[in-house]
This record gives structure tokens, C-alpha cells and sequence, in this order.
């Protein structure tokens, strides 16, 4: 099938190179020519694991092609995925102009019929929005009234040949995406699910087929209740987590393991271990930013989501009880160095939007700190958002001479150090675990001092 995708993020280039292993000729478009460029000569943006060899290989097959151009991308498809970003206003709301401009290219270049998809996370209600502007759009180029129409002669009216200057008929539909930074590839590869918000059969049908190689339950519902399946999924797991980072707190007051809670609470069919991880907090450009989403959506339309409320609050005080943790241990923050292992928001991806890490550099910097960090994937990123600091070429050249260690990402080579070392190149054995993934008994048989999250050791 022909499809092509309008936004080439993070969500946007990664789906369309899962499209074209399914077998379609899938176009990518990008209104930034450098980006596009890159991605011509099978260069990747972005960091995710096992991404860019996908790339190259249907780059050079011809399944996958990119562009700048939308017009050109319109006319030669029959799905077009639209994919891209939706950055939050200062009142939490999402900022929807790309989603509303892009529809309106896509109206302006439309000759023959078009199944135009959301893919981008937005609040519900927004496919109806978008199926206005394309109809007031195609109404003032071919200087129709839809008023005085039946709705089904704008969307299904198949005898319709723009070439005769008459109008296109095009159906919307609502297909959220599920997938994690640093496990995408296989999170689209092998879905827990597939949901298709549609408002016809034939776009049912569409829909269908161009995942049928797919084998995973298929939820199909109207658009508004697809565009709330996202943000409820969302918002609950950052629940999850939030709730977890609260029972940490408690558990260091009281002398208990926040890792054996979650143990004990995962074995529970009803709820799960799945992001029961307690530390300095989720960030991102999901969870955040759908939480607010969701919050002003329900606040629009008249419902206090307090729970939600005191999600945001709990993950906000995560970053600021671990400096004050630091600051309590390390005792005088001001000329020591601290070396920060991990600065992007997950491992296995570079991306540093919302990251843990900003807010606790910046207030371990305007403590006096001197600040030494790494990571495997984010140092170039990081130097973008982050104060002036020094980065490292690696963990070790990160810790030689500091104050203590300060883990804020759990990258699998972090566990595999060799700490013996960095213990005899550290001023002062102190390790600070904001992930709780480190082996607490055998950094203190190496002669560290170790400060987890909700370890019940205050």
C-alpha cells in the first residue's frame, strides 16, 4: 500500500520504517531540510536500537522514501499517517497548529480519495476537528457550501473526481501508537494491541490490512474513544509510577525495601511489577506532557482529575527529595565534584526532553556543585539543554577525583563497571542510585557508601 507519514520524529520516522517492513512504500515527510537530508543518506536522528539499520536497508530498496514536500507525498498515497509533534501550551493544554496546518496541506493537495490518520498523541475530539478543517478547506477550493450536503457526500461519495473539479472524498480515523523509547522497533513489530478509531467500514478495512501481518488483538472504536485510549494508558502508568515513588518515601522512614514492596506487590495478577520502579521520576515526552493534556481536557469539560493532580506533584518531588539527599550526605555541595552517570530520561535512547537529570544538575549547579557527567548515547543532546558542565568520554574519566557518583539512567553498561576502580579514582566512596538498579551489597564490600531510592536507609 502506498502511505506516507507527515512528521518524521521520533514517532513518525519509527513507524514508518516498521510500515515499510511490512511491506508498503512508505513516504516520510519532514518540513526540516537538514533532517530530511540526514535521513536521504541513511543517517538517523535519533537513537533507538536497531532503528538505523532498518533505515538503510529499505532506503535502498525503495519502500521507504523522504521528503519536504506534502503535496508530493498526498498525491501519491492512499493513507497518510499524520505524526507530528504536539508540545504543550503553558496551561498544559496540547498545542495542536502543526496537527490543524498539516491538515490543511493535505485538503489542498487531495485529488482522490484519502484515509488521513492520526498517529500523534491529542486529545479526544481533535479527528472531528481535524475532519472539519479538511471540509472547510476542500469546500473553499472547489467553492462548495458543506452546508447545504449531506455529510456522506463528503465522505463517501466515491464517484467524485477532483479532476472534474469536483470533490475528494476522504475519511479520518484515530490509530494511537504505544511505543517505548528505547524498545520501539519491537513494540511495533510485536504489539500488545492495535487500536483503530474509525467512523466507516472502509476505513476499518484499510486500517486492517495494512497491519494484518501484525498479530495482536485489534480494538476497533470510534475516534474519540481511540484518542482517550492513549491518554488514559499514559496517565495510568505514570499513576503507577508515581504511586510506587510514594511508598519509597515512606519506606525510608520506616526501615523498609522499596525493591521487596514491589516484589510483593508485582506477584499480584492485578496489578504487576510492570513500572513499579521507584526513583527520581519519569520524564520524556509521553508522560509529562499527557498528563497535563489529560488534566486540562478533563478540566475543559468540566471534572476536577485531582488523582492526576497529585501524580504531576509526586514526580516534580522526586527530583528535589534527591538532591536534598545528596546535599544531606555529601554535607557541603558548594566546590565539590560530582560526577552524573546517565543524563537522557530512559537508557537506550539519546533523547533528553524532560529528563530527571535538567532539573538536578541545575539545582546540584546553583548549589556550587562542579559538575562531571557521561552517557553513553545523550552527551551531545545534553549539551544543548544542560548549563555548562564538563562531559566525559566515559564513567571513569566521569568519577576520576569526585565527591560521590550520581546515577540517574539505568544503562546496562553502568552495571558492569568495574567499580573497584572507580573507588580508588573517587575522592569519596558515596554512590547515589536514582534508579535502584545497582548491587547495593557489592558496592559496600567495595568500601561505597550507598544512597537508593526507598531503600530504608535514611
Amino acid at each position: 500500500m502506498n502511505i506516507s507519514i507527515i512528521g518524521s520524529g521520533y514517532v513518525g520516522l519509527v513507524t514508518g520504517v516498521c510500515l515499510a517492513h511490512l511491506g508498503h512504500r512508505v513516504i516520510c515527510v519532514d518540513n526540516d531540510t537538514q533532517k530530511i537530508k540526514e535521513l536521504k543518506q541513511g543517517q538517523s536522528p535519533i537513537f533507538e536500537p536497531g532503528l538505523e539499520p532498518l533505515l538503510k536497508r529499505y532506503l535502498k530498496e525503495k519502500k521507504l522514501l523522504f521528503t519536504t514536500s506534502i503535496e508530493e507525498a498526498t498525491r501519491q498515497s492512499l493513507v497518510i499517517f499524520i505524526a507530528v509533534g504536539t508540545p504543550s501550551k503553558e496551561n498544559g493544554e496540547a498545542d495542536l497548529t502543526y496537527v490543524e496546518n498539516v491538515a490543511r496541506q493535505i485538503a489542498l493537495h487531495m485529488d482522490s480519495y484519502k484515509l488521513i490518520v492520526e498517529k500523534s498523541t491529542v486529545p479526544t475530539a481533535t479527528g472531528q476537528r481535524i475532519e472539519r478543517t479538511i471540509r472547510m478547506t476542500l469546500s473553499q477550493r472547489f467553492s462548495e457550501d458543506p452546508s447545504s450536503r449531506g455529510r456522506a457526500r463528503w465522505r463517501n461519495s466515491s464517484k467524485k473526481n477532483s479532476s472534474k473539479g469536483e470533490v475528494p472524498p476522504f475519511d479520518v480515523a484515530s490509530n494511537p501508537e504505544f511505543l517505548r523509547e528505547g524498545s520501539a522497533i519491537s513494540d511495533l513489530m510485536e504489539p500488545d494491541r492495535i487500536v483503530l478509531g474509525v467512523e466507516s467500514k472502509k476505513a476499518e478495512e484499510l486500517l486492517r490490512e495494512i497491519y494484518k501481518p501484525w498479530k495482536a488483538p485489534v480494538v476497533v472504536t470510534n475516534m474519540n474513544s481511540a484518542e482517550m485510549i492513549k491518554h488514559a494508558s499514559n496517565s495510568f502508568l505514570a499513576t503507577k509510577i508515581s504511586f510506587i515513588n510514594a511508598v519509597a518515601q515512606i519506606c525510608d522512614r520506616v526501615g523498609a525495601d522499596v525493591l521487596k514492596v514491589a516484589e510483593g506487590m508485582g506477584f499480584d495478577k492485578r496489578i504487576g511489577r510492570g513500572f513499579l520502579d521507584a526513583g527520581v521520576g519519569y520524564g520524556g515526552s509521553c508522560f509529562p506532557k499527557d498528563v497535563d493534556a489529560f488534566i486540562r481536557l478533563a478540566e475543559k469539560n468540566g471534572y476536577d482529575f485531582a488523582l492526576l493532580k497529585e501524580v504531576r506533584t509526586i514526580n516534580e518531588s522526586q527530583k528535589s527529595s534527591f538532591v536534598r539527599l545528596i546535599e544531606d550526605k555529601l554535607w557541603i555541595v558548594k566546590n565539590k565534584q560530582i560526577g552524573i552517570l546517565g543524563l537522557a530520561f530512559k537508557p537506550n535512547t539519546d533523547d533528553m526532553r524532560l529528563a530527571p537529570s535538567l532539573d538536578i544538575v541545575v539545582a546540584l549547579k546553583k548549589e556550587g556543585a562542579i559538575i562531571k557527567a557521561y552517557d553513553p548515547q545523550a552527551n551531545g543532546k545534553a549539551k544543548d539543554v544542560l548549563p555548562p558542565i564538563q562531559f566525559c568520554k566515559d564513567a571513569y574519566t566521569a568519577a576520576a577525583g569526585c565527591d560521590c557518583l550520581v546515577f540517574l539512567t539505568e544503562w546496562e553498561e553502568f552495571k558492569s563497571l568495574d567499580f573497584a576502580k572507580i573507588r580508588r579514582r573517587m575522592h569519596q566512596p558515596l554512590i547515589f542510585d536514582g534508579r535502584n538498579f545497582l548491587d547495593q551489597d557489592r558496592l559496600e564490600r567495595l568500601g561505597f557508601e550507598y544512597f537508593g531510592i526507598g531503600r530504608g536507609k535514611v
